[in-house]
C-alpha cells in the first residue's frame, strides 16, 4: 500500500468536511440525509426536480454534496456527483510582485462570506446557513432560485399538402435554471460562487468577480490599462486561476471511467473531409491539456440508460487563458484517485496525516495510480487586463465551465408527447406527393 493510500485511510473523518466521501463500495443508492436547512429540492417548471446538501467550508465557500436528479419521464432520482466546490482561486499580478492563493490563504467563508441583502437574492430565496468560521454564525448566506435560461428547444415538423410543404405542429419550449450561489468578499474584489442545475441535467460551474479594482497598484504600459484621466494611472493586468473539485458518483455506483475523445483529418470524402474520432481509455491519473476537437467524460461502468448505453457526463470548457508562471496552472484537467489529503489545486496545506510534499495537482499524480474512483480538476484561467469600465462598481465577468449530460437518460429529459416515438427511429417515409407537384426550392439534408 503507498504512503498516500495509508494517509488517505487516516484522514478519511477530514473529508467529509470539504465533500469527500467514503469509498464507493459504501455508498448508498438513495438521497443521503441531511438536515432540512442543508437540504435542497426544487422542481423546475418543466417538472425536472434537483436534490442536494449544502455546506459553507472555511476555505472552499460553498460545497454541494450528494446531488441527485429526476425528471418528469424518469421520475426515480439518479445520483449525479458526491461532491463539487472550488479547489483554488490563484490570483498573480502581471508586475510579479504580488500573487495570492486566494482559498488557503483566506477563504471563501468565514469572515469573508457576505451576508445576503439588497439585490443579492432578487426573485430568490436567501437561506439560513453557517458562515463555516471556528464559531459559526448563522446568516442569509445561499440564495436559490428558478431562473428563466432560454429557448430549451425548438423544432416544427413538416408535412406535404396540395401545395407542397406546410408547417405543422410546432414543439417550442423554455428552459429554467435551478441556480444556487454564495458571495465571499476578499478584500477590493467580491466573488460570486455560483452553480446552475439545468432542467435537462446539464450543471454549470461559474466564478464571478465584482467589486472594485485594488487601488495602489501602478505599472508600466506592457503590465497596466490606463484608467482615469489620462496615462496617469495603470491599474496592473493580473490573473485569476480558478480551480474546482468534481467527485461523481453517477448512480451512487462510483467508479467511473475516464475517456478523452479526439477528431482528426482521416482523408477526403466525395464531397468534404472525412473525420476520424478515436477514445482512449485514461487508466491512471494524469495531467490534460485541451486542443480543438478533444473532450473528456466519466462513464459510469456499472449504470446505463434504458437503451443500454453507459451513463456519463462530459466536460465541456469555455474562454480559458492559460497562465504559464506556475507548472500547476498549465494543465485543463487533472483526474487524480480520490485521496482525502489531496483538498486544494495549489497551496494543499500539509496536515500530521498526510504527505508533507503533497502540494499541487502535480504532486497529487506523481506516482500515477490506478483510476478507480476518479476525482477530476478544471482549471479556468482569466487574465483580467482592466478597463475605464471597471469603475466602479467593476461589472461582473465570469468563468467556469459545464458538465453535459451524454446518454445519461434515452432521450432529452424535456422531450414532448409527441416526439417521444423518436427514439433511435428514422424520420418516416414522406408520403406520396401528388400528381404534378413538386417540392419548392429543395435542400440538402444537413443531417
Amino acid at each position: 500500500m503507498t504512503n498516500r493510500k495509508i494517509a488517505g485511510t487516516l484522514a478519511l473523518l477530514t473529508a467529509a468536511a470539504l465533500g469527500a466521501s467514503v469509498p464507493s463500495a459504501a455508498r448508498a443508492a438513495a438521497p443521503a440525509p441531511c438536515s432540512g436547512s442543508s437540504t435542497v429540492k426544487e422542481t423546475l417548471p418543466n417538472g425536472t426536480t434537483w436534490q442536494l446538501c449544502w455546506r459553507i467550508h472555511d476555505k472552499a465557500g460553498l460545497v454541494l454534496t450528494q446531488v441527485y436528479v429526476s425528471t418528469k419521464r424518469n421520475p426515480q432520482p439518479v445520483q449525479v456527483l458526491d461532491s463539487i466546490r472550488l479547489a483554488q482561486l490563484h490570483v498573480p499580478y502581471d508586475t510579479g510582485d504580488m500573487e495570492f492563493d486566494d482559498l488557503t490563504d483566506i477563504g471563501m467563508g468565514g469572515y469573508a462570506l457576505e451576508t445576503l441583502d439588497g439585490d443579492d437574492c432578487k426573485g430568490g430565496s436567501a437561506r439560513l446557513g453557517s458562515d463555516g468560521s471556528a464559531e459559526p454564525a448563522q446568516r442569509k448566506v445561499l440564495c436559490v432560485s428558478a431562473e428563466p435560461a432560454g429557448l430549451a428547444y425548438r423544432a416544427r415538423e413538416e408535412s406535404w399538402g396540395e401545395n407542397g410543404p406546410e408547417a405543422g405542429t410546432l414543439y417550442s419550449r423554455q428552459g429554467h435554471d435551478l441556480v444556487l450561489r454564495t458571495i465571499s468578499k476578499l478584500s477590493w474584489y467580491e466573488y460570486v460562487t455560483e452553480f446552475r442545475l439545468r432542467d435537462d441535467g446539464q450543471i454549470s460551474a461559474r466564478l464571478g468577480a465584482t467589486g472594485d479594482l485594488a487601488p495602489g497598484s501602478e505599472a508600466d504600459a506592457a503590465r497596466g490599462w490606463p484608467i482615469g484621466k489620462g496615462d496617469a494611472f495603470k491599474a496592473t493586468m493580473h490573473y485569476h486561476n480558478a480551480f474546482w473539485r468534481v467527485d461523481f458518483n453517477i448512480a451512487g455506483k462510483g467508479g467511473e471511467k475516464v475517456q478523452q475523445y479526439d477528431t482528426a483529418l482521416d482523408g477526403r470524402g466525395e464531397m468534404a473531409a472525412k473525420l476520424k474520432t478515436t477514445r482512449t481509455d485514461i487508466a491512471t491519473e494524469g495531467t490534460f491539456t485541451k486542443v480543438d476537437q478533444r473532450w473528456w467524460r466519466l462513464a459510469s461502468q456499472a449504470s446505463k440508460n434504458t437503451d443500454g448505453h453507459q451513463r456519463s457526463y462530459e466536460l465541456v470548457t469555455g474562454g480559458n487563458d492559460r497562465y504559464q508562471g506556475h507548472p500547476e496552472t498549465k494543465p485543463d484537467v487533472t483526474f487524480t484517485e480520490k485521496n482525502a489529503c489531496e483538498k486544494y489545486a495549489s497551496g494543499n496545506a500539509s496536515d500530521p496525516e498526510c504527505p508533507p510534499n503533497s502540494r499541487t495537482v502535480l504532486d497529487f499524480v506523481k506516482d500515477k495510480q490506478k483510476l478507480t474512483d476518479p476525482v477530476m480538476w478544471v482549471r479556468v484561467g482569466f487574465h483580467h487586463v482592466p478597463r475605464d469600465e471597471d469603475q466602479s462598481p467593476m461589472p461582473m465577468h465570469w468563468q467556469g465551465f459545464d458538465l453535459v449530460p451524454r446518454d445519461f437518460t434515452a432521450m432529452n429529459p424535456l422531450t414532448p408527447d409527441g416526439r417521444i416515438g423518436q427514439n433511435g427511429n428514422p424520420e418516416p417515409a414522406p408520403e406520396p406527393e401528388p400528381s404534378g407537384v413538386q417540392p419548392s426550392n429543395p435542400q440538402p439534408s444537413q443531417g
